[in-house]
């Protein structure tokens, strides 16, 4: 047998796996990953490492003398060919070289980024399946904000009792997105139009406290509320200068304050 595909957790696992059942080394074979594999989160997610090892077939021709002082005289051309170069151009060899590992760096943190929001987007459909909600994620990018739009026949079951699933589904996103992304991303989770709706709600309950607030002269309490809804809150009344916000408490009881400005 001169070829074997082997699964396992990791690579490096599915590569010895498949070295040991060949019988070679791996300096002797060519090994060809098919799929990393992935560590999952919480047990959601987990898929093994697949890679096709294959023996390497090296055929050796002699090599005459005169192929010995051709491939001499060649390598010592380019080696004065290089030493040439170095010292005409070598400001120019080094930004060539800086922007080189620029565009590199860039392109690595991108891949990284998209790997990252593939993980988190199977992670939700994985957590919503397990819930019984089978369900899809579409992603929606927009600078540095990343919007997993899950669809699924059960919405109430995924929204949860005022939204507090949704929000915390959307927390373990940001979670993830912060530990595996180079970029700082923010997250956020939606069901339909739950967030456009429940925006719709803040916003007019925002202006209704401010109104209390201005006509009683008194300071007004509000639920306990996720950061992002406090300060979806605070920026809506950021223009009244009749009122002033700030937030008291400890989460996940920290609640909003709105009061007059003496």
């Amino acid at each position: 047998m001169d070829k074997y595909t082997a699964q396992a957790a990791t690579v490096a696992e599915a590569t010895q796996k498949g070295l040991k059942l060949l019988g070679i080394r791996e300096e002797e074979a060519s090994i060809e990953i098919v799929t990393e594999g992935k560590k999952g989160i919480l047990g959601f997610g987990k898929k093994d490492a697949i890679v096709i090892v294959e023996k390497k077939k090296i055929t050796k021709e002699p090599l005459t003398r005169a192929d010995a002082n051709i491939d001499s005289k060649v390598l010592s051309e380019k080696s004065e060919h290089t030493e040439i170069q170095k010292e005409e151009f070598p400001e120019d060899v080094k930004e060539a070289a800086q922007l080189d590992q620029q565009v590199t760096d860039a392109n690595k943190n991108s891949q990284n980024n998209e790997e990252a929001v593939q993980l988190v987007s199977d992670y939700l459909a994985d957590v919503a399946q397990q819930m019984g909600a089978a369900a899809t994620v579409d992603v929606e990018k927009s600078r540095n904000q990343v919007t997993f739009h899950i669809h699924t026949e059960k919405a109430g079951l995924v929204i949860g009792k005022h939204g507090k699933t949704l929000n915390a589904l959307q927390s373990l996103a940001q979670v993830l997105l912060y530990h595996h992304a180079p970029t700082k991303l923010t997250a956020i989770v939606n069901v339909g139009d739950y967030r456009e709706r429940r925006e719709a709600v803040l916003k007019q309950l925002a202006n209704r406290t401010a109104e209390r607030v201005v006509r009683t002269n008194l300071p007004v309490f509000l639920e306990p509320m996720p950061a992002f809804e406090r300060k979806q809150i605070h920026f809506y009344l950021s223009k009244n200068k009749q009122v002033a916000t700030h937030s008291e408490g400890n989460e996940p009881h920290r609640y909003l304050v709105v009061e007059p400005v003496k």
